[in-house]
């Protein structure tokens, strides 16, 4: 493929786009707002894998499809805008996918990838702990050296997933806690379910499952299912961040709301308003294109990837401000009335849109230290 220049999509990007909305107008489901944490549908996401959909950006030689990170943000740009239900392989092909592709042994892209991109392997994240906010660094989670491999003890929170999930990529500290807090930290792939892993359901205000905290005794892990090198799970879980970061999925949570609101509202402030956040929109997704083509490019756009969250997450919550104050109707989860389902599904999910993958306050001390000025 030519080099294309920063924001724009590749050729033949509007065919591709095409066949995804055939696809989702033959496929039976009800939109929902944040669909790629709350809409999980095992069938779905076995679907886009037959379609190739899924592991678009691993080789061939893994069972992927060789295909650039461009051309995945238009399949994940129209499955986000339909509020389809994503949720399942979400995090095995965003980012845990890419991240064996990277880090892992022969063995490891072999047992995995194939099945990440059939849609018949998720992932849960092992990152965030009690107690530790988004200081990713403070993780207490031990990882004790034994004959053959590793004993995890620890306790992962708000692990999103890992109750349907068949393995789970954790970080844990694999030695002692130094002065640099960023060293001694390794990633372990453990299989789900194994012995001495409990998983516990954190129910959200709705009732609905989603979260879970996930209790590590005395699991054995083989030295085969290290991630990459042992002791550079900082630097590797860094750079599995710019995938997390950067997605439309930090721009789109919301965008049912959109689309729902644009159907129906004709008094022109809520037109004005409409184009107001349309437009604020399409300077966000550009960000988010642009850091799709540095991944391209084998670049890691941290920083990059921090900013269109920080920018994209509060967007997110003022699409919900802006709709709730031009819509007469009240949230409501049982409602037949789509605006006002979708509505009570936002205003549910939203108190974690700037929580998730990073705080704000954390990502804008990325960005500043990036700019050096921190």
């Amino acid at each position: 493929m030519s080099e294309l220049e920063p924001g724009t999509l590749p050729p033949r990007a509007e065919e591709l786009r095409a066949q995804v909305r055939e696809f989702l107008a033959s496929w039976p489901f009800t939109p929902r707002c944040d669909s790629w944490l709350t809409g999980a549908d095992p069938a779905f996401s076995r679907a886009l894998g037959e379609r190739g959909w899924l592991g678009m950006t691993l080789p061939e030689s893994y069972g992927g499809h060789g295909r650039s990170p461009l051309e995945r943000f238009v399949v994940i740009e129209e499955l986000l805008a339909a509020g389809a239900p994503v949720g399942a392989h979400w995090i095995a092909d965003r980012q845990t996918g890419p991240s064996i592709l990277a880090h892992g042994t022969e063995e490891q892209r072999r047992r995995f990838l194939p099945a990440i991109a059939r849609g018949e392997c998720f992932f849960a994240i092992g990152m965030s702990e009690p107690d530790s906010g988004s200081d990713l660094a403070s993780v207490r989670t031990r990882a004790e050296r034994t004959d053959g491999g590793w004993r995890l003890n620890g306790t992962k929170l708000w692990t999103s997933g890992a109750h349907i999930a068949h393995a789970i990529l954790l970080l844990a500290r694999s030695a002692p806690r130094e002065d640099d807090r960023h060293a001694g930290l390794s990633q372990f792939i453990v299989p789900l379910p194994s012995e001495g892993v409990t998983i516990r359901p954190i129910l959200g205000i709705s009732g609905e499952h989603h979260f879970n905290e996930v209790v590590f005794e005395d699991v054995f892990v083989p030295d085969e299912l290290v991630l990459g090198r042992v002791g550079d799970g900082w630097r590797q879980v860094t750079a599995e961040l710019a995938y997390e970061r950067s997605g439309p999925e930090r721009l789109l949570s919301t965008f049912l709301l959109i689309r729902l609101l644009n159907e129906r509202a004709t008094d022109p402030a809520a037109r004005r308003a409409l184009g107001g956040l349309l437009a604020r929109l399409w300077s966000l997704r550009q960000a988010s294109l642009a850091v799709a083509g540095a991944l391209a490019a084998g670049e890691t756009p941290d920083v990059q990837a921090a900013l269109v969250k920080d920018l994209g997450t509060r967007f997110e919550n003022e699409v919900i401000e802006v709709v709730r104050a031009h819509s007469p109707l009240e949230p409501d989860p049982a409602s037949d009335d789509p605006l006002a389902r979708a509505l009570a599904e936002a205003v549910v999910q939203a108190p974690g849109f700037t929580l998730r993958g990073g705080t704000n306050e954390i990502l804008r001390g990325i960005v500043a230290r990036g700019l050096g000025v921190r």
